[in-house]
């Protein structure tokens, strides 16, 4: 194949920046739980035992997925007292969607 194009290298430079967030989100329990936190009251939130029972996974299972939403700063947490209550924040995550699928509209109107 010949070089790549601009438009395709720009294409490829945000593959390779958001592919941590392109891995977190292929995952079904996460895409599930990112629905149902995004219907969820930031102020309150919910908690993991309440997000387990929504997705029919265990406790441990939900919490190792809300790790990584929080990692890539998908979710956030709060705690009172003994209890720890998840909320959607996105942070970036719609910002470098829309690179990469800006990137990707130019890399196929260019080629």
């Amino acid at each position: 194949m010949a070089a790549y194009s601009s438009a395709q290298q720009e294409a490829l430079k945000e593959f390779k920046q958001d592919i941590g967030h392109l891995n977190t989100l292929s995952n079904s329990s996460r895409q599930k739980l990112i629905m149902i936190l995004g219907t969820a009251d930031n102020d309150t939130g919910l908690k993991v035992n309440d997000l387990a029972d929504a997705i029919g996974l265990s406790q441990p299972a939900t919490s190792h997925h809300l790790k990584h939403l929080k990692d890539i700063g998908m979710v956030g947490s709060r705690r009172e007292g003994n209890m720890v209550y998840y909320y959607l924040t996105l942070d970036d995550t719609i910002a470098r969607l829309e690179r990469l699928t800006s990137a990707l509209k130019r890399q196929n109107e260019n080629g």
